[in-house]
């Protein structure tokens, strides 16, 4: 696998070498110092051109980049949908043979102009021309947990807990993939939402837990991430029911944490009149 050094170096010299490049910028994970460095991190580049058509239309290009394994092009990926692309700025998601992953962005001036520096972690690698503005140092703030209001906060706590009786009949009718998805939608988002709030409160909400919360683990404590392990099920029945009830009772004390905070007021009638309904469905006998 080639190196970060040569990767830069690869996606350096072809700007250079290519009259019709101006710029070239970098955002993502690799502008970020708070997160942690491997071989999977994306290099999430932007070449700044006159005209991006050339580069859509002969894709031979992609050739000096390495060996391709496979590539999408989402402008373009509508699903069928139809949807004509905005070719001002056009994008190639690319993994090469050894393991490295380009996802490539060609964008006009203009663009370009409207954009840069509105992801606070961006940073200039080439410019040719003083095309790019001056922007601040990278800082991934943007990303930082945010405080809730008492609002959010209680349209979360109760959308939790009234959403388990669907999750709950889709068990009882045998119905796994409705049972699934409402448990990973609506009941895993209010559960995420209040992960990154008790986290954002041990941490001043100056961090980030990352995309999907994949930082969990380094800021939970091992009992809390233990019990979030546990709140992935199979498709066992008994195991989704055992899934469900720890996820009440992490919520239940990540949200009287936040609660307590905050000083805002925890549903707890509501909690515990759900939690009997749970049990009742889970001891009703099938039809």
């Amino acid at each position: 696998m080639r190196s970060e050094t040569e990767m830069m170096a690869t996606i350096i010299d072809f700007a250079k070498n290519e009259e019709r490049i101006f710029a070239v910028y970098m955002n993502g994970s690799r502008t970020n110092r708070n997160v942690p460095r491997d071989q999977f991190q994306d290099y999430d580049i932007v070449y700044v051109v006159e005209d991006t058509e050339p580069f859509i239309k002969n894709q031979n290009w992609i050739a000096s980049f390495g060996e391709l394994m496979m590539k999408q092009e989402p402008d373009k990926n509508d699903f069928g949908k139809g949807i004509v692309p905005d070719f001002k700025s056009y994008g190639f998601l690319m993994l090469f043979t050894d393991g490295n992953r380009i996802d490539l962005r060609f964008q006009t001036k203009e663009a370009m102009r409207d954009e840069y520096g509105g992801d606070k972690l961006t940073v200039p690698l080439l410019d040719k021309g003083a095309y790019l503005p001056i922007i601040p140092s990278p800082t991934d703030v943007d990303y930082h947990v945010q405080t809730p209001s008492e609002g959010e906060y209680d349209a979360y706590t109760n959308n939790f807990w009234w959403c388990l009786q669907n999750v709950a009949k889709g068990i009882w009718r045998d119905e796994l993939p409705y049972a699934q998805a409402m448990f990973n939608t609506d009941i895993r988002d209010a559960l995420n939402k209040m992960v990154d709030w008790w986290i954002g409160i041990q941490n001043e909400f100056r961090i980030s837990t990352g995309k999907l919360g994949k930082y969990y683990k380094c800021y939970l404590p091992p009992d809390y991430w233990e019990m979030y392990k546990r709140t992935y099920s199979n498709g066992d029945e008994e195991n989704m029911w055992e899934a469900v009830m720890t996820t009440c009772e992490l919520f239940r004390a990540l949200a009287q944490d936040v609660a307590n905070h905050f000083r805002f007021s925890y549903p707890i009638n509501d909690d515990l009149r759900m939690l009997a309904y749970l049990e009742s469905v889970r001891l009703l006998p099938k039809a």
